[in-house]
């Protein structure tokens, strides 16, 4: 299975219930040592976006075939989760390099602290 990052996957991952689902997940960054991967879940609850945070994929963008995501889906940052390669079912596609950095910026700004 070819996995990197910026990859759409289908995984088994945890909810809110502490029950597994398998649902399809951005692949964000691989982790040492152990080689896990942080991911984030993919969801076609639109209203769910955080604007400025989340990213939305249509039909209509670029990567939106490549993703392997059969409808308009809401990519949630704030849907995290770190997997073991044993958690990840298959591979589906892949989003844009443009569209993972965004990601990963998004994620990283609200990491930083900001003095004031």
């Amino acid at each position: 299975m070819n996995m990197k990052e910026g990859s759409t996957v289908l995984a088994s991952i945890p909810q809110s219930n502490g029950n597994l689902k398998t649902r399809p997940v951005v692949l964000l960054r691989n982790i040492p040592p152990y080689q896990d991967w942080l991911i984030c879940g993919v969801s076609t609850q639109l209203h769910q976006l955080v604007i400025g945070f989340d990213e939305i994929i249509a039909p209509e963008d670029i990567d939106f075939i490549d993703s392997g995501l059969q409808s308009k889906s809401l990519i949630r940052l704030g849907f995290l989760s770190l997997v073991t390669r044993r958690s990840i079912i298959g591979s589906i596609g892949s989003i844009s390099v443009d569209r993972h950095q965004r990601l990963l910026k998004n994620l990283s700004n609200h990491l930083v602290i900001k003095i004031e």
